[in-house]
């Protein structure tokens, strides 16, 4: 199965940024009381009633779609990711702009999808309960139109599935085990036996394949920085790792070549940036395939055929489709796309059509389609935009500010996407701060912000800190460990950098973030609360040390490679001193604080302590609370309340 996701490419993990303070006395104000409300499945604590005017205005750019690759099917109709009703659900799309015919009536969104181009009709796909990401996998007949549970059903996390070429197995990651590890599990999609082919301990996953269905690659995931790739025979179980040229390396994905190509891999081997690699049966070391490219590439994909093999690069934000015709690798003729971010790539059954899902930041994701060789583009789908004329959604600029170090002796740069408001200004500023802190923050199609600059005249501004992806592993490495607050004090540059821009209100600036970027807007707000007017934070972290103790057991390990390890005294006493929770007498500026109360990711108590903390500081704080969701929101209702809501925050505390 040659389906790429970027989401498979790394597993998710949890997000973060730090900084260092110490201790401020600030004078006592006697708390107001507190007004809580449930409504359904919503608790609020302190959150004004919406005025219908703004729900009105709202609804128009609430009412966008997108459309996300679930793959090609055997008879060259796609399964496509959408929604109609209130949650995501798998739909068919049998000709260019043709219909969406729904397949799946899930209460709960339907999250990854993946077709069977090579064999039986249908796909596999994932859901769970309520945001809690114990995602099970269910095989769904396309000729049947039945559907079948594969995994154990129980209190398990299951996902990223792939399936083998001919469509008769499926291979996906599971907690089943123990909770913990992440083994790797095989099933018979024809009678739905399955068996446990890989319980190594620690998180492993599957990437793919080989083309007679009886081997598996397999990836040992330890952070974003290493992880290790192998080989299961799924004869007899036997496990090989593939040694990496300087002896720890990060690997994204791999798939297998056809006969005499070996395998195709991305990884950071000797290299600032993920690359696009071959390796050789019975050859030491690799050949590198995009050594001409600066930037990562993020997706690649062997059709079954073995005809042609296509790649994406991130180049700077921007994704970049290569084909190369195999074996010769060479580059094939394509036609010119908008600039956008790919997230998906998947060749047909006879390798004649490349599909690849594109997101614009003036345009929602939908489904394109190539053949390799010609330069003619076909779109499948065209979602809809509300009732928008397109022609009013702003794009970002790509600007860079300096940050306080210096790299070769010059200030380092700090790259972040400007959403720039139609007149003089000057304009109120809102600064999205996005999680990971492994991730990368890229110029999607988001509504939200369009409102914000369309709307409201706010300017917004998305910030890469240090640590972000897409910028070279040594970039990724700057806030790991103690270096967390270095983080935090790229937000206080980028804030300098808005004093001396004309057309930008400094004395009206707003923080967001969601997860590890909610961890950024508490810790900027204890740094800062002196020239940032207000923060929303988005199931965000408030104190690492009882994060780390309350996250789900299989992410633990992952997530102290990236923090730190807190039963380490001299760990435990740093993350301890810059931790929001603990030195909440120093936000002195109003705080919206959202959570899903199933998180497995950031526990919802992260959320509870920084609300009582900062309302003992007698500060506004609004508290939002969804009892069906997880780590963030997925169904809409839920999604448009928090939209509402949160702008009327930054009307009352931000615009006034």
């Amino acid at each position: 199965m040659t389906l790429i996701h970027r989401s498979l490419l790394r597993p998710a993990l949890g997000l973060v940024s730090l900084l260092c303070l110490a201790t401020v006395p600030f004078a006592e104000a006697a708390p107001e009381p507190v007004r809580s409300e449930a409504v359904g499945q919503r608790v609020t604590e302190n959150v004004p009633a919406i005025p219908p005017a703004l729900l009105e205005r709202l609804s128009r750019y609430q009412n966008t779609r997108q459309a996300m690759l679930g793959g090609w099917n055997r008879d060259g109709s796609l399964i496509v990711l959408t929604r109609f009703g209130d949650t995501s659900q798998a739909h068919r799309v049998s000709e260019p702009l043709g219909m969406r015919e729904q397949l799946t009536f899930y209460r709960e969104p339907v999250n990854v999808a993946v077709a069977s181009a090579g064999g039986k009709p249908g796909f596999v796909f994932l859901r769970d309960e309520g945001g809690s990401e114990f995602w099970q996998l269910y095989w769904r007949d396309m000729e049947t139109r039945e559907t079948r549970l594969l995994s154990n059903g129980k209190r398990s996390r299951n996902e990223q599935p792939v399936l083998s070429s001919d469509g008769t197995q499926v291979a996906w990651g599971s907690t089943e085990r123990n909770g913990a590890d992440t083994d790797i599990w095989v099933a018979d999609i024809a009678s739905g036996k399955r068996r446990n082919v890989l319980a190594e301990g620690g998180a492993w996953y599957p990437l793919g394949f080989s083309p007679d269905g009886q081997r598996l690659l397999v990836m040992r995931y330890v952070s974003i920085n290493e992880s290790h790739p192998a080989e299961v025979d799924l004869r007899n179980g036997a496990l090989q790792e593939f040694p990496l040229e300087g002896g720890k390396a990060a690997v994204a994905a791999a798939a297998y070549g056809p006969a005499g190509q070996g395998i195709f891999y991305l990884s950071d081997e000797n290299s600032e940036f993920m690359q696009l690699r071959q390796r050789l049966p019975g050859k030491k070391g690799s050949r590198v395939l995009s050594s001409h490219i600066p930037w990562d590439v993020t997706l690649l994909a062997v059709d079954r055929q073995g005809q042609h093999l296509a790649f994406v690069a991130n180049e700077d934000g921007v994704s970049r489709l290569h084909v190369l015709g195999l074996p010769d690798f060479r580059p094939l003729a394509l036609p010119e796309l908008p600039t956008g971010v790919i997230d998906t790539i998947d060749f047909d059954a006879e390798g004649k059509r490349l599909a690849f899902n594109l997101n614009r930041a003036d345009a929602p994701s939908d489904i394109y389609v190539i053949e390799p060789g010609k330069t003619s583009l076909v779109r499948w789908t065209k979602s809809e935009v509300g009732d928008l004329d397109p022609d009013v959604f702003i794009e970002p600029t790509l600007v860079r500010y300096p940050t306080f170090d210096t790299v070769d002796g010059k200030p380092r740069t700090i790259p972040a996407f400007y959403y720039r408001p139609k007149g003089k200004g000057p304009f109120p500023v809102v600064v999205s701060i996005h999680g990971g802190p492994e991730a990368q923050a890229l110029p999607y199609f988001n509504a939200r912000t369009q409102f914000l600059v369309n709307e409201l005249n706010v300017a917004v501004l998305v910030p890469n800190v240090r640590g972000s992806a897409g910028y070279g592993k040594s970039y990724l490495l700057l806030d790991n460990g103690m270096k967390r607050k270095d983080s935090v004090k790229d937000i206080g540059s980028l804030l300098d950098w808005i004093a001396r821009q004309p057309e930008l209100d400094a004395k009206r600036v707003g923080v967001t973030g969601g997860s590890y970027g909610g961890y950024m807007v508490l810790a900027s707000l204890v740094d800062y609360s002196d020239r940032i007017a207000a923060g929303i934070d988005i199931v965000g972290i408030s104190d690492f040390v009882t994060f780390l103790k309350a996250t789900e057991s299989y992410r633990r390990d992952l997530r102290r490679a990236e923090y730190g390890d807190e039963r380490d005294p001299a760990m435990h006493a740093f993350l301890t001193g810059i931790a929001p929770v603990r030195n909440a007498a120093r936000i002195q500026r109003p705080l919206f604080v959202a959570q899903g109360a199933n998180d497995p990711r950031v526990p919802a108590s992260e959320a509870r302590q920084i609300v009582d903390a900062v309302r003992g500081n007698g500060q506004d704080v609004w508290y939002l609370l969804f009892k069906d969701e997880g780590h963030g929101f997925q169904k809409k209702p839920n999604i448009d309340y928090f939209d509402a809501a949160s702008v009327l925050f930054w009307q009352q505390h931000l615009l006034k």
